[in-house]
């Protein structure tokens, strides 16, 4: 499967998390659509998941056609849509199956994934990029600067290129500070949300993350406006 990670968000190979975002599927009755060629496409839902990762079960999908071209490739790569999230991950070996007693495909269990949250909001770029300091918690144990490259509402996107600093979703980021060249600076806690890796201009590896806005005081939100009325 070929993944271009800057568009996709994150992107796993943990079977861990794999499995996390697959039960979200299964539990919900997601549908997952594996495109076989011009008009032809196979859409099931994720019927069953193996507690030790080897495999997960399909249903059958009821268009003959498209079963029977999935059956013929040795790997596909499924994509699904649950609520904002967007999922992508590929599975090989396919393969006739019975669960429950009903007809189903057997896969074998994915080995990488990606995901992406679609944006609630419209995002601006930054020009020029803005730089940005932050603190890893209050204490600030852990710190690392980088550039903000666009900013929305909701949040913002930037570059950083801290030695050792992987940024995993979920993890909060206190006493952000922004600087806008013009402006006095403003601060704000921030939750990463993604983080997928890039690279600078002369080719020194970075990070790209995404993070949303926790409760951002008046500054904050004058910055915001600030930049929304251009």
């Amino acid at each position: 499967m070929a993944i271009d990670a800057a568009a996709s968000g994150i992107i796993s190979r943990s079977p861990e998390e794999i499995g996390r975002v697959l039960e979200l599927l299964r539990a919900r009755g997601v549908p997952v659509r594996a495109q076989l060629g011009d008009a032809l496409a196979f859409t099931s839902r994720i019927a069953h998941l193996d507690p030790a990762r080897a495999y997960f079960v399909l249903e059958t999908g009821g268009d003959d056609a498209a079963e029977r071209a999935l059956l013929a490739r040795p790997r596909a790569s499924f994509r699904a849509l649950a609520g904002s999230l967007h999922v992508e991950f590929a599975a090989a070996a396919p393969r006739r199956a019975k669960l429950g007693g009903r007809d189903a495909i057997r896969m074998s269990y994915p080995d990488v994934m990606a995901t992406r949250q679609q944006r609630a909001s419209e995002r601006l770029p930054v020009q020029p990029q803005a730089p940005l300091h932050c603190l890893a918690d209050a204490g600030g144990v852990i710190s690392f600067d980088g550039h903000m490259t666009d900013i929305s509402s909701g949040g913002i996107g930037f570059v950083h290129y801290g030695s050792g600093i992987t940024l995993e979703p979920g993890t909060i980021l206190r006493g952000c500070r922004i600087e806008v060249p013009g402006r006095a600076p403003v601060a704000v806690d921030l939750e990463v949300r993604y983080s997928v890796p890039t690279s600078l201009p002369d080719g020194r590896p970075a990070l790209r993350s995404g993070c949303r806005f926790i409760e951002p005081t008046d500054e904050v939100k004058t910055l915001l406006a600030a930049y929304f009325r251009r």
